[in-house]
């Protein structure tokens, strides 16, 4: 039942992000009287699981799901019609249309998906607010959970301060802005220490298979798994915190596995609160220093809070109120995305082995429902599908564009055989591209991720 929820998301993402962006295309084609032939949803190698004719254009759905299209008529596209192009322009095509026009329906489907990427932020700030961990109210700092950034200098319970110059002011939006940093400025002991991270810090992280993020909020040790195996399986359950081990106070999880270690194969005394209530218990600990059992894991953000650990705010805001504010998040999140994609351009950074194709998209999506993460996860994706559908590659609109551009400005059209040929060495370069971000995901599967 997981599965199907995953993918019903992932599906009704990937068919909502891609019809509209196809109607960016086909809104102003139909507006300046170009004939669109086709509009599709998903790809319809050799046959369609549904078409039907209304007007000029035929409407169906493909059965291949690695996108959608609209064929325009008159234009050099993934089609590659050239038969058509044979012939004498007609008034209703593309390339009769002046360069302004052309470039206005070229134009309109990252222009879709830049806007719908903004209009769900500022309907989501306004419906579920804005829920944050305030970062000056984590008394005792943070949890390192990564190994490459203990490797930097960083050390649980480090109070980070800012990342690249930017004072961090919410704990949610450390770990998004650690993967692409040059330097973290932490107070450690009343002291600020400058930590600069290497160029090749994605590649370390991916090397690692970091999970869990980098750096969470520091919380108690609570017991959320245990192996039947282990001989503390009668003594502790899930949800009991462990206070105390021979007579240490246990302040944070983070500090349990060097506690336990100086404990290898002995049986010692332990203080544990269980359903509210102290008690005093004994535990047998292995001689690699584990009590076999996960920890750490089970307690939400909202109990954790209620312990004293950290404050978490919530800002709520008129539909007003929220447009400026969703914006913002908007805006941060290209702004992200294009420090990422710069990183991959990179090689010495390493960030080209993280990326992934649809199965990497597919993993995103959670195993339940819900709505705040579908269309959070929706947004991200809009963001992604604009800006990669404007990379200067002839197969895409940016490499239309691109084009367009020079014709307006040189006043010289390429002609069409110029552009077959573009489309040809594009369309190449796309499926290469393609190849790879899957061949990532295949590669990760293989190996373990």
């Amino acid at each position: 039942m997981d599965i199907v929820i995953k993918l019903s998301q992932f599906l009704l993402s990937l068919s909502l992000l891609i019809v509209l962006h196809e109607l960016g295309h086909f809104i102003p084609a139909k507006l300046f009287k170009t004939r669109v032939e086709k509009f599709y949803l998903f790809f319809d190698v050799k046959f369609s699981l549904f078409k039907k004719k209304i007007g000029e254009t035929v409407y169906g759905i493909g059965w291949l799901p690695l996108g959608g299209y609209v064929k325009i008529a008159g234009m050099i596209d993934e089609s590659m019609d050239t038969e058509q192009m044979k012939q004498e322009p007609q008034p209703w095509e593309f390339r009769s249309k002046p360069a302004w026009q052309r470039l206005i329906i070229m134009l309109g489907g990252v222009t879709v998906n830049f806007i719908l990427a903004f209009v769900i932020y500022i309907g989501m700030t306004y419906y579920y607010g804005d829920k944050y961990i305030a970062n000056d109210s984590l008394k005792d700092g943070v949890w390192i959970i990564s190994e490459p950034l203990e490797q930097v200098g960083m050390q649980s319970g480090d109070k980070i301060i800012s990342i690249d110059g930017e004072s961090l002011d919410r704990m949610n939006e450390a770990n998004a802005k650690l993967i692409t940093a040059k330097e973290v400025v932490v107070n450690r002991n009343g002291e600020e220490i400058k930590i600069a991270l290497p160029v090749d810090f994605v590649d370390q992280l991916m090397t690692n298979k970091t999970k869990g993020g980098l750096v969470a909020p520091r919380i108690p040790v609570i017991v959320s798994a245990i192996d039947e195996t282990s001989p503390n399986f009668r003594t502790l359950q899930v949800k009991d915190f462990i206070l105390q081990i021979n007579g240490e106070k246990v302040a944070y999880a983070d500090q349990f596995k060097t506690m336990l270690e100086k404990y290898k194969g002995q049986t010692i005394d332990a203080v544990i609160l269980r359903d509210h209530k102290e008690e005093n218990v004994q535990l047998k600990i292995d001689n690699e220093g584990k009590l076999n059992m996960a920890f750490a894991m089970g307690i939400g953000l909202d109990d954790a809070e209620k312990l004293g650990l950290f404050t978490l705010s919530k800002d709520e805001f008129s539909l007003i109120e929220s447009i400026p504010v969703g914006l913002q998040k908007g805006k941060d999140q290209l702004v992200g995305y294009g420090k990422q994609l710069k990183m991959i351009a990179s090689p010495e950074t390493g960030a080209y082995k993280g990326v992934g194709g649809f199965k990497a998209i597919f993993d995103i999506f959670p195993q339940t429902w819900s709505w705040e993460a579908f269309w959070s996860i929706t947004a991200l994706l809009s963001i992604m599908l604009g800006v990669m559908n404007l990379l200067p590659i002839p197969a895409l609109d940016g490499g239309h564009v691109m084009f367009l551009l020079y014709e307006m400005i040189s006043g010289r059209k390429p002609s069409d055989k110029f552009m077959e040929y573009a489309q040809t060495v594009g369309f190449v370069l796309l499926i290469a591209l393609l190849l790879f971000a899957n061949g990532n995901d295949i590669y990760k599967s293989i190996v373990g991720n």
